[in-house]
């Protein structure tokens, strides 16, 4: 997880919240955040008014060099037409408190599960696919790695429904953008 933002004070505050359940980096301007995020991050809380680089070129760079993390805006500036072609996922206006700021990270850390589970599904449905149109069922039957695929196959549809059940409508918004992005 990395937490530009434009106060130190509030970056170390989001940082103790968050501390107890995740990973956190704290960054304390754009240049620092660029340096610091790799594709190991799962979530950047980016504010837009950073010292150094704003907020909307850390995002910028995050997704240019592909790395496949959540991104939340979390600034004290109102969202205007602006942001239409920024690649963040969640707008949040300051101030926002513990509870909320958690929960924002859940839901983006749900999100990427989400997608990483489907594009997994898809994968495995399309090999079992391909499968079944080049081999007898009696080949089908036989083959103990045909069957752990369809197994995995299985398992992953009950993964995805349990992920879609916790996910909100506007998260299922976001993914369908962000498949038809990919």
């Amino acid at each position: 997880m990395s937490g530009p933002e434009d106060g130190n004070d509030l970056a170390d505050l989001y940082t103790a919240w968050l501390s107890e359940k995740y990973d956190v980096r704290t960054a304390y301007g754009g240049e620092e955040a660029i340096e610091m995020v790799d594709g190991s991050v799962d979530v950047a809380l980016v504010d837009r008014l950073m010292p150094q680089t704003s907020g909307g070129d850390v995002v910028e760079h995050i997704r240019r060099a592909g790395y496949d993390c959540g991104v939340s805006m979390v600034t004290a500036v109102e969202p205007d037409f602006d942001i239409i072609e920024m690649g963040f996922d969640e707008y949040i206006v300051k101030p926002v408190e513990q509870e909320r700021l958690s929960e924002i990270v859940e839901t983006l850390l749900s999100r990427s599960a989400y997608d990483d589970k489907l594009r997994e599904m898809f994968s495995v449905a399309s090999k079992v696919a391909a499968l079944k149109t080049q081999k007898t069922p009696q080949e089908l039957e036989q083959s103990d790695s045909y069957q752990e695929l369809t197994a995995r196959l299985n398992e992953l549809r009950e993964e995805v429904d349990r992920t879609a059940d916790r996910l909100t409508e506007r998260d299922f918004e976001v993914e369908l953008r962000q498949l038809n992005v990919d």
